[in-house]
């Protein structure tokens, strides 16, 4: 058995973040839309939260953001001349796609792929599939930059296999690891591989939610675990209760989240919770550690009270056997149905036995709270000694990236400030030094004219 640890991998929050209200079923960035923005608070809030977990003693990595705004994906579109003129034009014709190509929204890598750990996998390898996040427009031109930032912190292609996204059409709706977790007695077992997801897409007849998309399909998790050489009977399916994605449960990380031995989920999150927790406990079987099914009551915490709390899109992190810590934002500390309930879940049963509060406002303001900022993946110790050393961080990385903030971000962002082509010379600036601090090399188009 190999000894494993779970590194978490976040998202630095790019120097374009703002309130653009482009995510429909996101209720959060729905009602903040038009809204001032802070794009030096977000991407320093995210900074100390990845610097407080590795000081924790966690493995903490860092995944850069993308170039935004996204020139090619304009020049796509048709619009052309200068990136100068075709920021002009964008901005006079088409506000919301210049919003949408100018979209932070790749710092919430929960969404940046799927991970399988090499424990899980028929070749031993560690396996990642960038989602296509066909859904959204401004999240579907993500993967390949995804792809290339993933390549170049995880390059050693004798422990690491990287896939390329699905199909980029519904039927294959793929949101990435905020509708997949990994069950285990240790990171470096084998795993349960659950996957969640919205509808079907090739049964019309079955259960689907009415109001906001299904963006998950249950085919596009059917291929990543193929793809990923997983072994069916240790693959759970589960679909999300439509009513609660239609109630602003865009991701099953809004309402669930697991670790380990534990599935920490809401009452109502699962369309058949019945069903869901029978085929996890029967491809647990008899292992050494007890599984826990933790399920909040709905008449403790309501869905409504999850939603605008996003106490389950929290980080449920493991210090030690039947020992789990729960990252949650200040919204959870500042909802008194959901910190009394987290109190009495601490004082009550192991084995989640602390909870501690970061403040995000910044991501939170967007729909994204400490859970949907990172991606997590399980790597031993000859895999993490092949991780790119430049993306780890430590004291040295947080005072360098901080200094990089402080340097080329703003402190307050408009809409309307997205046709600014001085913000787009900042942004290029700014992520071509950060290549540099980080050894990425040249992951951008924009590196590559």
């Amino acid at each position: 058995m190999k000894t494993m640890a779970e590194a978490n991998f976040d998202g630095l929050v790019g120097p374009t973040h703002n309130y653009s209200g482009l995510s429909y079923g996101n209720v959060a960035s729905l009602n903040n839309s038009a809204r001032a923005s802070n794009p030096k608070a977000a991407a320093k809030q995210g900074l100390v939260k990845m610097k407080a977990l590795a000081d924790m003693g966690f493995v903490q990595g860092v995944l850069a953001p993308h170039e935004r705004p996204h020139i090619p994906s304009l020049r796509r579109l048709g619009f052309t001349g200068s990136d100068e003129s075709i920021l002009a034009k964008a901005a006079q014709q088409a506000p919301k796609i210049l919003a949408a190509v100018s979209s932070a929204s790749c710092m919430w890598t929960a969404n940046a792929a799927t991970v399988s750990p090499s424990a899980d996998t028929q070749d031993g390898r560690v396996h990642f599939t960038p989602a296509n996040l066909v859904n959204k427009f401004h999240r579907s031109i993500e993967h390949e930059t995804t792809g290339a930032i993933l390549r170049a912190t995880f390059r050693d292609s004798d422990y690491f296999a990287h896939h390329s996204a699905l199909p980029g059409v519904e039927h294959f709706g793929d949101e990435g690891a905020a509708n997949h977790t990994r069950f285990c007695d240790g990171y470096g077992q084998a795993g349960i591989e659950f996957f969640v997801y919205g509808m079907e897409a090739f049964n019309t007849q079955a259960p689907r939610p009415q109001k906001f998309p299904a963006r998950h399909t249950l085919e596009a998790s059917q291929a990543v675990a193929r793809s990923h050489g997983l072994n069916e009977s240790q693959v759970v399916y589960a679909q999300q209760n439509p009513e609660v994605i239609d109630a602003g449960v865009f991701h099953n990380d809004v309402i669930a989240v697991g670790n380990g031995n534990a599935h920490f989920y809401h009452q109502e999150a699962f369309l058949d919770t019945a069903k869901m927790k029978q085929d996890l406990l029967a491809a647990w079987g008899d292992r050494q550690n007890e599984f826990h099914l933790i399920e909040v009551p709905s008449q403790a915490v309501s869905v409504d009270d999850c939603i605008h709390s996003y106490l389950f899109n929290s980080q449920l992190l493991s210090r030690g056997d039947n020992d789990m810590v729960l990252i949650v934002p200040g919204e959870c500390e500042n909802n008194p149905r959901v910190w009394a309930y987290l109190n009495e879940l601490v004082a009550s049963r192991a084995p989640i036995n602390e909870v501690k509060v970061f403040d995000l406002k910044q991501s939170m303001s967007n729909g994204g709270g400490p859970a949907c900022l990172r991606l997590r993946v399980a790597l031993s110790p000859e895999e993490q000694a092949a991780v790119n050393p430049a993306t780890l961080m430590n004291d040295r990385l947080f005072e360098r990236l901080n200094t990089w903030v402080d340097k080329h971000y703003r402190d307050e962002l408009y809409e309307a400030d997205l046709a600014d082509p001085k913000l787009l010379i900042e942004s290029r600036e700014a992520l071509d030094e950060l290549t540099q601090i980080m050894n990425l090399g040249s992951v951008y188009e924009f590196q590559k004219v």
